[in-house]
């Protein structure tokens, strides 16, 4: 079995309430199979043993929407895409849940009914979340309740078409996306390590997109320039228990980085075996899921380690965090 567990799904339910409220779509990429189930499962039948854990990949309620009116879209939100999960319990292992995160007693009952009530396997939150760091102390009280769970929160990168120079009016070529969300999630990663969020909560579980973006690569990097500021006394980690670098791997991430091995290498090197999952970012590629799927497969089929550690990077970690029976 393999368990995917960051694949986007968009219920044609929540893409009508949308488009009703907001008057416009907000899924404009090519990706048919985001919406179009029938068309998802004949792609998924062509890798079976195959499930997903499944999470709606926009607008975040908290963007489109003020606090008052935030809680009513995750609910609406939540309460169509557990009806999809559990519809098709061969194809979907889960769902992971929406918030209103620009109020937060709402999103703590949010939490409370999408795990209790709907059977959610965790919470998902974008980075920035509604334009700010995931560090600020009005989230804390999400990580205690996500603690006490003891299940995975999804962070999700966001970056706009902003210019990427002054004078332009807009990002060029794509870089925003291309380059602009892993970075988004690398400096939410380094944000939420010097919160100290690791000291008050050590097994509190982020999973992170796209292989754990930029921080396995740069890992001496990391650690070369906060040992510099420490012995220039210009760093800002005193409240640390720890050296920075200890608190990266604390981080879980996935596969999807759209079939590099040698990416994967550098990722299993870093977070372990334990901390490595199977994610495709399905059906979000130029083959309307079947990119994302068959080169994530053969990338992982490349990597040179032992079946062991691939059986649970396939499926293992993931009933390990969202505690699924085998």
């Amino acid at each position: 079995m393999k368990l995917d567990i960051f694949a986007h799904v968009m219920p044609r339910k929540w893409e009508e309430a949308l488009e009703k409220r907001f008057g416009r779509k907000f899924i404009t990429v090519h990706a048919p199979a985001l919406t179009d189930m029938e068309q998802r499962f004949r792609i998924m039948d062509e890798y079976k043993p195959l499930r997903q854990v499944v999470t709606i990949p926009g607008p975040p309620v908290a963007e489109v929407a003020g606090p008052e009116e935030s809680p009513e879209l995750a609910r609406l939100s939540n309460d169509i895409l557990a009806e999809m999960v559990d519809a098709s319990p061969d194809y979907f292992a889960g769902g992971v849940a929406n918030l209103p995160l620009n109020n937060m007693d709402a999103t703590l009952k949010e939490t409370d009914r999408a795990i209790k009530e709907l059977g959610f396997k965790g919470v998902l939150i974008h980075t920035p979340s509604n334009g700010k760091p995931l560090d600020l102390p009005e989230f804390m009280p999400l990580y205690d309740k996500m603690a006490e769970y003891d299940l995975p929160i999804w962070i999700h990168p966001r970056r706009g078409a902003i210019p990427d120079y002054e004078g332009e009016d807009k990002s060029m070529y794509w870089v925003f996306s291309v380059w602009g969300w892993p970075y988004e999630t690398t400096l939410a990663m380094t944000r939420l390590v010097f919160s100290g969020i690791f000291d008050r909560h050590p097994n509190l579980k982020f999973i992170t997109h796209h292989a754990g973006a930029m921080v396995p690569f740069f890992e001496k990097r990391i650690y070369s320039q906060y040992e510099h500021c420490r012995v220039s006394d210009l760093h800002q980690y005193g409240h640390l228990a720890g050296p920075p670098l200890d608190y990266f791997p604390k981080f879980y991430c996935d596969t999807a980085i759209n079939g590099s091995t040698p990416g994967l290498m550098c990722a299993y090197q870093f977070y372990g075996a334990d901390h490595l999952l199977f994610g495709t970012d399905a059906p979000m590629d130029a083959e309307n899921g079947h990119m994302s799927l068959r080169e994530t497969i053969r990338s992982i089929e490349e990597m040179d380690i032992p079946d062991a550690d691939r059986q649970k990077i396939y499926e293992g970690n993931a009933r390990r965090l969202l505690h699924l029976s085998p």
